[in-house]
């Protein structure tokens, strides 16, 4: 007898409820859902990125933007191991890891690798976003602390029509000498601008019990907490 093949229904994307695991996370993601540009200041390991990347697939597969676009500053934290060969894509991969494994953990690594061929997550150099304009696109900038002031500015004014930008930071962590992200705070709050600043703190880690330990006490050793 003759086996018939059953066809398999494609995977339909949806949006997932994304769980804060803290009210700080909570107020991150409903910023996130109801303003253009926001700021994610704090802590390593309080889940910014973690938040601000669920977001963003959210609002793709819902059809609410086009693209996401992944960005930072490609600052190497001490010795550097020099240039990296290869294209755009693959210079900027080890340096937007941290956002790409969360969209690979979410999407599944053949939907993830099939939206980067259509154009549908996109990774930005940051040396060429002055000429860039975004139009029905997330932008998600990583490692904002080591933005200048001059690169914050470039970067905020190409948001488009129908676009987001979330800026993503730990002011503690800057491998710079000057902190544009810190600046940019100082003009959102001086100026009553509508961009919500989400400020993690110590007691907001949630990577690990053992990340949180050494957070406070490398603050303690800098006399920062």
């Amino acid at each position: 007898m003759k086996r018939t093949r059953t066809r398999q229904r494609p995977l339909v994307e949806k949006a997932v409820h994304i769980e804060p695991k803290n009210p700080k996370q909570d107020r991150l993601l409903r910023s996130i859902a109801q303003y253009q540009l926001v700021l994610a200041i704090g802590a390593a390991g309080t889940g910014k990125t973690w938040c601000a990347v669920q977001s963003a697939v959210n609002l793709l597969v819902q059809g609410k933007v086009k693209k996401i676009v992944l960005c930072r500053a490609n600052v190497p934290t001490g010795r550097t191991l020099g240039a990296f060969p290869g294209t755009v894509r693959e210079k900027l991969d080890p340096w937007l890891a941290p956002m790409t494994s969360v969209i690979k953990q979410r999407l599944g690594t053949n939907d993830y690798d099939a939206k980067l061929r259509a154009g549908q997550i996109e990774f930005q150099p940051l040396e060429v976003i002055r000429g860039a304009s975004f139009e029905n696109t997330i932008i998600l900038v990583d490692e904002a602390q080591n933005l200048t002031y001059e690169e914050v500015k470039a970067i905020t004014t190409r948001i488009g029509e129908g676009s987001q930008m979330v800026l993503m930071g730990d002011p503690m962590q800057k491998d710079t000498r000057d902190c544009g992200l810190v600046e940019f705070r100082k003009i959102v709050q001086k100026d009553n601008l509508p961009v919500p600043i989400t400020e993690f703190g110590v007691d907001d880690i949630v990577r690990s019990d053992i990340v949180g330990m050494l957070v406070k006490s490398f603050m303690k050793h800098e006399n920062l907490l």
